[in-house]
């Protein structure tokens, strides 16, 4: 399959989401809490940030929502692209409107150089060809997404229950994430379903390739399905959503999707734990994203 302007469309708006960030974040709503070099063993430092809602009370539990792509998040200002997720805004009118139950979000900042590697799903690249034209332009030590999937589970998440009231069980836990973001978050669910319950995936990067795209996004998407094939939890036992648009980035990503869907249908995977949306008009940058936040944020941590 011919993927069009699939160069130029990564270069801006995969690549460019390594931007670094000077100023600071500032939410409009609810308090966010800024840890800037978080301490950790494992992976390159960088700034993890924790929002609570407004009316935050120690005496009350709260659900978690792990997020990557931290620097995108609140203030559209500070990011590299102008636009933000403004999760502040729509996580708190869910909560007042008792569509959510009381939740708070953990977003961890991409590293500036190693982004595409450290969301890259490591174990998939045991399911290429050895002599993968692509994966023979990197070291293997370079994919470095099991340290960081180890750093959210047994540096960040140990820190976060212990300095914030949270509900630490796998039900109450969520991670959530955009493009590489979303095949990192499905990885996280896939290595680790005692942590997470459940997995939101916006605009996956479901060819999986992070170069030279139109020979290498059939053999490294198929890798990707051939991982989830032998390392998903059982069917129905933990929640994915999962969902695209049809502009820029977007446009190339539905026959990578449906056979991502149909890997789930052959596994017993039924609504309302597997949910696959398309988004017509939608692209691939934050401003689609927050549009449609609301509708995986409700799934994932409704009341109901």
């Amino acid at each position: 399959m011919k993927l069009r302007h699939y160069l130029l469309a990564f270069a801006l708006l995969i690549l460019g989401g390594c931007a670094t960030q000077e100023a600071k974040q500032q939410a409009d709503a609810g308090k966010l809490d800024i840890y800037e070099e978080f301490a950790t063993e494992l992976i390159p430092t960088r700034t993890v940030y924790v929002w609570t809602p407004e009316g935050y009370n120690p005496e009350t539990r709260y659900a978690v929502l792990y997020m990557h792509e931290g620097q995108m998040h609140y203030d559209a200002e500070t990011s590299w692209n102008g636009q933000s997720w403004n999760v502040d805004a729509v996580a708190q009118r869910l909560q007042d409107e008792g569509k959510c139950r009381p939740f708070i979000v953990v977003g961890i900042d991409n590293h500036p150089t190693n982004r595409l590697t450290e969301y890259t799903p490591a174990k998939m690249l045991n399911y290429l060809d050895p002599n993968d034209k692509l994966l023979n332009k990197f070291d293997r030590a370079e994919f470095i997404a099991d340290s960081y999937l180890r750093f959210i589970v047994e540096e960040l998440k140990p820190f976060v229950d212990s300095h914030y009231s949270t509900l630490g069980d796998s039900a109450n836990t969520v991670v959530m994430g955009s493009s590489m973001g979303g095949l990192i978050s499905l990885y996280a669910l896939a290595e680790y379903p005692d942590i997470f319950g459940s997995a939101a995936c916006l605009s996956t990067h479901t060819p999986a390739a992070i170069g030279d795209f139109e020979s290498a996004a059939e053999p490294w998407s198929k890798a990707f399905r051939d991982y989830l094939m032998e390392n998903l939890p059982e069917a129905n036992t933990r929640t994915v959503y999962m969902d695209y648009g049809d502009g820029t980035l977007d446009a190339n990503y539905a026959p990578f999707q449906t056979q991502v869907d149909a890997l789930f249908e052959a596994k017993g995977w039924t609504k309302p734990h597997y949910v696959t949306l398309l988004f017509p008009g939608h692209n691939h940058d934050e401003t689609s994203w927050q549009k449609r936040l609301h509708i995986p944020l409700e799934l994932l941590l409704g009341t109901e």
